[in-house]
């Protein structure tokens, strides 16, 4: 992927020496899109949601997926795994991306805290 208009930097480094990326539009679509086929319930559908986000954000530090699917991060880590590193990427996506809908001032703000 290119690197983001908007945001300061495309990913932050894990302490295990993987990385998490942000993701254009068409790849959040697309996980939607998997988690969508992968749940089977209402219930199910946050869990494989942020499984397939993951599947598509996180990287090693040579930026390769880890995973190739959101099936994989379901079967490879714990659900508490798959929380903390999905709420990490949402964290740092939404402190490099601050919402289109504030003024420059604001979204400055937001990105120095």
């Amino acid at each position: 992927m290119d690197a983001s208009i908007l945001a300061r930097r495309d990913w932050m480094e894990l302490e295990n020496g993987m990385r998490l990326r942000l993701l254009s539009a068409l790849e959040v679509l697309q996980a939607r899109r998997e988690a969508e086929e992968l749940s089977q319930s209402e219930r199910e559908r946050a869990l494989c949601s942020n499984a397939c986000l993951l599947a598509r954000a996180l990287e090693t530090g040579e930026g390769q997926a880890v995973f190739s699917g959101g099936r994989e991060v379901l079967s490879g880590l714990r659900v508490e795994e798959i929380a903390a590193l999905a709420e990490r990427w949402s964290r740092f996506n939404r402190s490099e991306n601050p919402a289109l809908t504030m003024d420059a001032e604001q979204a400055e703000d937001v990105k120095k805290n």
